[in-house]
């Protein structure tokens, strides 16, 4: 059984007043199953069934009659539920009703109040049947371009309303991805649909029937009448009067209505264009308003209506919009070139920074704003670093002339170095002198170290927003900004490491020329050097200058700042260091000769002079001033160890002084009359071989300290036991190691000098065989497996270094392998030789650096 349907129930009604002819949408429940469902539908008392349109069981739209009432219900009634109740009403305005010659300033539309007959019960018109998706299944709309459809049906149309209307068309591209049982369904709606618009077209002409009777009752009469009068086809007939009579009426109404007509149009021209400048008025006032919120810095304001602007009149074809439309793009153009101008101007803040690129990307900018915001930053971080210098070099003149114009006795010689210096003379006659306590290239550095770290990381900041996208979303959500900036930082990230390296290499440069214009090629001296005229600087002001170049090192690495980029800034720390300790040491050193002359001969109680304690000053001072640049902070090299490479070069250096320059010395001496050269030749060759032992013995330590003492550790890394091991499959990592270790020591020595090599790497082999020889007799027994793993080892090592073995490594193996258990089977002893071969093959390429080559060293 089904249950009885609820009466309907009005619970809404768009607008609530309004007057004659409003149009009104109606909503609440149980409105009706359909068009042929809905039997009343009454406002403020008013019959509206005739202008309704039943949309769905809970909305009806329709338009509110001429009713008698001035506010009154919304009542609905239908065939399943009867009649309804409503729970609001509806305000019906009158407005003043102004005759046909009275004066008015807009033109009042006429109404036309022609007879509805409310009185009868109207049908549906068969057109608001129609529905806009008539097979009731969800749309999916195909991608086939538009025009393959047309060739594919041509003369044919996908619209249901054509006379052409193709199904297979509509199919295609409205339900390209449905299935063939929701197909089936949209079957069924379609006959249900069909079902529906027969009885709405019934209902329609049933609902009419009176009007159609009586213009059929019309008709009938003026045709009975034009019978009777027998006349109709003769010249003075009732039809032919009846049309004189007619255009005289119509002349005499254009007569009478022709100023009132005229009025008419001319209103109807005023209240259509008042119309569009009240619609459209967003438009028509926007270039004021755009001009208004740039002065007043709302640019966020101007942002908004410029996309709603676009996005409803962009591509609009009425000519005055368009006009409009272009003076709003024009004016927009202008803030472009504002908000760029201001974001590359400089100084300026981050948030200043990100705030304009994100308001260029919203106004669709050309090119990439916030790169040429990062490429002006860089620009002028660089001529802040310049500007710098420039300004303590003018110091540094100005002083050396004020120093020069005091040194002047004479008026004359006085007033004319005044003249020559022209505008310096009112510099220092209106300004104080430069007179600093601390030196200027101290200043310099420390003020270019505050540029630097004060600058830098705002720049950093900068370039890291532009990589994750923040620039464009703080949260770093997806969208077409974020990706796009995405995007160009990895197209760009070698362009911005460039910008850093010019920047760190720009900080070492200028301290370089301050500090030490030697270090520099002749050609940047002018760019950065220009401190002639400079203080020599002790090892304290040098400590201090460390101290602050540290301090800038630290703040850059905090950034997190890849270490390479930042590698020429250890470069000049260890040059300051070295510079530092031997300047210290030299100054101590002249401090120590200048003690004597401070000699006062005067014994206190302890039968000493003031001059052992003076001493003791100048060594505490000393040691005070070393403590700086002999401190390691991370990453820095110590500087009381000379570098492995230097100790080479000065073997190179010993080694052609004892074999060329103390014999071309001894024949300079002979050629010119000195005798008893072999002496001092034969002394200086001692010194020098002296000289060379000691450095030789201290280079072979750290180097074959480090490659011997990684042995152990290696073969029993895992708890290797030899008792106990598997079948040899190959030569273990550990001894891989250590040749690439000896590898590395042969490289380093053969680009200094190609002779060292064989001396080197001998005692280095030597060294390692050695421990080699230890290790074996260390161990209490092999097995049968770890006896052949061993003599693979030791075969493959002393086979690889054969080149540089002499008595002492050799003897060292000889004693390795006879530890080990001799190898009495024939197998073993093909396996241990095809394992060599493999390994001999597997590092061919590594091993032949100790062949014998002609290959000469490169010289640094």
């Amino acid at each position: 059984m089904s249950r009885a349907r609820q009466p309907p129930l009005v619970t809404g009604i768009s607008p609530k007043e309004g007057a004659a002819w409003t149009k009104v949408t109606i909503r609440g429940e149980n409105l009706g199953t359909g068009p042929a469902d809905l039997i009343g539908l009454s406002i403020c008392g008013h019959n509206c069934l005739l202008t309704a349109e039943w949309m769905s069981a809970s909305k009806i739209v329709c338009r509110v009659g001429p009713a008698k009432d001035d506010k009154g219900e919304i009542i609905v009634t239908t065939k399943s539920g009867g009649l309804g109740t409503s729970t609001v009403s509806f305000k019906l305005l009158r407005p003043e009703r102004i005759g046909i010659l009275d004066q008015s300033a807009v033109w009042v539309d006429e109404m036309n109040y022609y007879d509805m007959r409310t009185d009868r019960n109207k049908g549906i018109s068969p057109l608001s049947l129609r529905p806009s998706n008539p097979l009731g299944i969800d749309i999916d709309k195909g991608k086939i371009p538009q025009s393959d459809m047309e060739l594919t049906f041509p003369g044919m149309s996908g619209d249901f309303t054509s006379e052409n209307f193709s199904a297979t068309w509509y199919l295609i591209e409205n339900h390209a991805g449905s299935s063939f049982e929701q197909l089936k369904i949209a079957a069924s709606n379609l006959k249900k649909q069909a079902t529906k618009k027969n009885e709405g077209s019934l209902a329609y002409v049933k609902g009419g029937l009176s009007t159609f009777f009586e213009a059929q009752d019309a008709l009938a009469a003026i045709h009975q009448r034009l019978e009777s009068d027998g006349t109709e086809r003769v010249e003075g007939s009732m039809t032919q009067r009846l049309e004189n009579i007619l255009n005289r009426a119509s002349d005499t109404a254009d007569t009478l209505f022709q100023e009132v007509l005229g009025r008419k149009d001319k209103a109807d021209s005023t209240r259509n264009a008042l119309n569009v400048l009240q619609r459209f008025k967003f438009l028509f006032n926007l270039p004021l308003n755009i001009e208004r919120n740039i002065q007043k810095g709302d640019y966020d304001v101007v942002i908004n209506d410029y996309e709603k602007a676009k996005s409803l009149f962009g591509n609009t074809e009425v000519p005055v919009f368009k006009k409009v439309y272009a003076e709003v793009e024009t004016r927009i153009g202008a803030l472009r070139s504002l908000l760029l101008e201001k974001l590359l101007q400089t100084p300026s803040t981050l948030h200043d920074q990100k705030r304009y690129i994100r308001y260029l990307s919203d106004l669709h900018a050309p090119g990439d704003p916030a790169w040429q915001c990062i490429y002006a930053q860089h620009k002028w971080i660089l001529q802040l670093m310049q500007n710098c210098r420039e300004e303590f070099i003018m110091h540094t003149h100005m002083s050396e002339l004020t120093r020069f114009t005091h040194k002047v006795k004479s008026p004359y010689l006085h007033r004319c170095v005044l003249s020559i210096c022209g505008f310096v003379f009112y510099v220092f006659i209106f300004v104080p002198a430069w007179r600093f306590e601390t030196p200027q290239q101290v200043q310099f550095v420390e003020k270019l170290s505050d540029v630097v770290i004060g600058q830098l990381p705002n720049f950093w900041k900068l370039w890291i927003s532009y990589v994750n996208g923040s620039l464009f979303s703080e949260t770093g959500e997806k969208s077409g900004q974020v990706e796009k900036s995405k995007k160009n930082a990895r197209q760009r990230q070698n362009d911005f490491k460039k910008m850093i390296e010019e920047i760190t290499n720009r900080l070492v440069k200028l301290i370089r020329g301050a500090l030490l214009p030697t270090t520099l090629p002749q050609g940047e001296l002018n760019l950065f050097g220009g401190w002639e005229n400079k203080t020599e600087l002790t090892g304290a002001w040098l400590t201090q200058i460390i101290h602050t170049v540290r301090a800038c090192h630290d703040a850059l690495s905090s950034m997190e700042i890849p270490n390479d980029l930042l590698q020429v800034i250890h470069d000049l720390l260890l040059e300051l260091r070295v510079h530092c300790l031997m300047v210290t040491l030299l100054h101590t050193t002249e401090d120590v000769k200048r003690l004597a002359e401070k000699e006062d001969w005067v014994v206190d109680n302890e039968g000493i002079t003031a001059l052992p304690s003076q001493f003791e000053q100048c060594m505490v001072q000393m040691l005070q001033s070393l403590k700086e640049p002999l401190e390691i902070k991370s990453g820095e090299i110590n500087v009381r160890e000379s570098p492995e490479q230097r100790l080479l070069i000065i073997l190179s250096n010993c080694q052609y002084l004892e074999r060329h320059t103390f014999l071309n010395l001894a024949d300079h001496f002979e050629k010119h009359g000195f005798t008893g050269t072999e002496k001092i030749t034969r002394v200086s060759v001692d010194a020098v071989r002296e000289l060379d032992r000691k450095l030789f013995e201290s280079y072979i330590e750290r180097r074959a300290d480090p490659i011997a003492g990684s042995l152990e550790p290696g073969i029993y890394a895992g708890y290797f036991d030899w008792r106990d091991c598997q079948t040899p499959t190959g030569v273990r990592n550990y001894l891989k190691e250590a040749l690439v270790n000896i590898i590395t020591v042969h490289a380093e020595v053969f680009t200094v000098s190609k002779d060292l090599v064989p001396r080197v790497l001998s005692k280095i082999v030597e060294s390692v065989a050695d421990e080699m020889c230890r290790l074996m007799q260390c161990v209490s027994s092999f097995s049968k497996n770890g006896a052949l793993q061993a003599r693979l080892e030791l075969c493959a090592l002393r086979d690889a270094i054969a080149a540089y073995l002499n008595a002492e490594s050799n003897a060292s193996f000889k004693l390795a392998l006879d530890a080990l258990p001799q190898l009495h089977s024939g197998a073993d002893k093909k396996l241990l030789e095809e394992l060599l071969n493999k390994f001999k093959s597997s590092m061919q390429l590594q091993l032949t650096c100790f062949q014998p080559s002609s290959v000469q060293p490169v010289k640094r």
